[in-house]
């Protein structure tokens, strides 16, 4: 992906965070785009080898109707007009007992717009558009080897609640699932 789009260089690219609610043929491609590179990078998004253009779509409409019926956010982080990162919440069930917290996922930055901050731009806008919805607790999942992410969720505020040792299999490799949380609002712990 050339982050620029053949534009002329200049000093800093045009960051932006755009929150879509509809399928529109142009971010389709951009969310496939994004996802077969980062895959194909070994990124930690959930695929083993880039998916087809139709499994992403189909992803992509889910994720959207979920967005339209108020349990999810979708975050498009975009370079000079291009898709190059994306994330989302989820709210972590349907029953009334859940409904109070969510799950970040698929957090996702394009390798060659790496160390612009949108990954950071990603986390923190979604857990804002989390916290003005009303949800009171995120969670998240990573990879224990993801360092990197780890850090930056530690930075924002997450907390590691669990991990599972060996819980992600990426071929013949093993990585613990680490699990993390940050409260957003009104959370109350268990009376003692």
């Amino acid at each position: 992906m050339n982050i620029s789009s053949g534009a002329p260089a200049r000093t800093r690219p045009q960051l932006a965070l755009v929150w879509p609610t509809e399928e529109e043929a142009q971010l389709q491609v951009g969310i496939h785009r994004l996802i077969g590179d980062v895959t194909a990078d070994g990124g930690a998004v959930g695929y083993l080898a880039p998916p087809p253009r139709d499994e992403t779509d189909a992803w992509l409409g889910a994720v959207l109707a979920d967005v339209r019926a108020g349990d999810a956010a979708f975050a498009v982080a975009t370079v000079d007009g291009r898709v190059a990162g994306c994330g989302l919440w989820q709210r972590r069930g349907a029953v009334a007992t859940y409904r109070h917290s969510g799950e970040l996922r698929q957090l996702m930055t394009h390798p060659a717009a790496r160390g612009l901050g949108l990954g950071q731009r990603l986390v923190a806008g979604l857990v804002e558009h989390a916290r003005t919805a009303g949800l009171e607790l995120m969670t998240l999942g990573v990879r224990g080897n993801n360092r990197s992410a780890i850090e930056l969720y530690t930075r924002l505020g997450f907390r590691e609640w669990g991990r599972l040792p060996g819980g992600i299999a990426v071929g013949e490799e093993r990585v613990d699932d680490v699990k993390m949380w940050l409260p957003l609002g009104d959370l109350r712990p268990a009376e003692q």
